[in-house]
């Protein structure tokens, strides 16, 4: 019997934590089904005997609080809302017991924002991390120490898992569940919930908001200059010499205000300008590459997909009703 313990924490999204519960319970319900014992054992563990979530308007009665709880072979920090610092001050007391569980042999496991919580135990020093793709600029602002790859719906590194953004968390699960079960079951609870078993990224999802949340002035005005002009043909050396910095400077201060290089951020804000042009007008995936300032189609296409996770094709018939051939 695996023992797993979802988190109840301040501040915690509801679904959160409902949803594994009932991913973990169900599973239980499959085996019965085909005359196997049950292997979860799953417990909501808090702070205190009773959460209240959503200013109060739901409330989550624990099954134990850290003192009592079933040591537990998995944990799962559900997504946070609301001020994350506030939100991470009132769990601090979850963080020394999560420790103490994982040096014992627990795995643990976040789910979308999550990973702000798991980060702040220091548990994801050193390794890889996914959460909400909206959060990444904080995320790293927080947890520089932490290698964020906000394109990934899953991570997995040293018994430390994460999921990304919202209901991606769902393949998290999945992947727990094919994990310590196999994978026709894992395969019987996708069909169950309706879920992409083989989905491995949010890149599609994601909206690029440049990296604004520093204090270097004349960079602000390279993204902005950037952005103001995607549909132009934009090299380093040209931004080098229009605001009067050395290349080598330019590309360091760059780096390091904005966690792109100079290139993957240009790249990064045409494709945000060609996502929206397909998302919202007739025009064909040509017109749109010239609109953004690419005229090499393999080039606009490869730098298309390694953002976005998908083709320009793709993208369009996902999001455009009114797609054109």
């Amino acid at each position: 019997m695996k023992n797993i313990a979802i988190l109840v924490p301040e501040t915690g999204v509801l679904a959160a934590i409902v949803d594994p519960r009932y991913m973990f319970t169900a599973v239980n319900d499959f085996l019965k089904s085909a005359g196997k014992p049950p292997l979860f054992h799953v417990q909501l563990v808090g702070l205190t005997k009773e959460v209240k979530l959503n200013d109060g308007l739901f409330s989550v009665h624990t099954d134990a609080q850290l003192t009592n709880a079933n040591p537990p072979d998995l944990i799962l920090v559900p997504a946070i809302s609301g001020h994350l610092q506030s939100a991470i001050q009132r769990n601090q007391a979850f963080f020394p017991w999560i420790v103490q569980q994982y040096q014992a042999g627990a795995e643990v496991a976040s789910l979308c924002l999550g990973a702000f919580l798991l980060a702040s135990t220091g548990l994801l020093d050193g390794k890889s991390c996914s959460t909400h793709w909206l959060y990444a600029n904080e995320f790293r602002t927080m947890f520089p120490e932490v290698t964020l790859v906000d394109d990934r719906i899953v991570t997995e590194q040293n018994g430390v898992y994460s999921s990304g953004g919202a209901s991606s968390y769902w393949n998290l699960l999945l992947h727990l569940v094919e994990k310590y079960t196999d994978r026709a079951t894992a395969i019987l609870a996708s069909k169950f919930f309706v879920l992409d078993l083989n989905r491995d990224t949010q890149s599609p999802f994601s909206v690029f908001k440049g990296q604004r949340n520093h204090n270097d002035a004349e960079i602000a005005h390279v993204q902005e200059f950037i952005e103001g002009n995607f549909q132009d043909k934009i090299t380093v050396d040209q931004l080098a010499e229009a605001f009067g910095i050395g290349r080598r400077t330019l590309e360091r201060r760059f780096k390091k205000a904005t966690q792109n290089t100079v290139v993957e951020y240009i790249q990064r804000v045409k494709i945000e300008a060609s996502k929206k042009q397909l998302e919202l007008s007739r025009k064909t995936i040509s017109e749109v590459m010239y609109d953004v300032g690419y005229n090499d189609n393999k080039a606009f296409r490869d730098v298309f997909r390694k953002i976005a996770g998908v083709s320009p094709m793709e993208y369009r018939d996902r999001y455009n009703k009114d797609k054109v051939a």
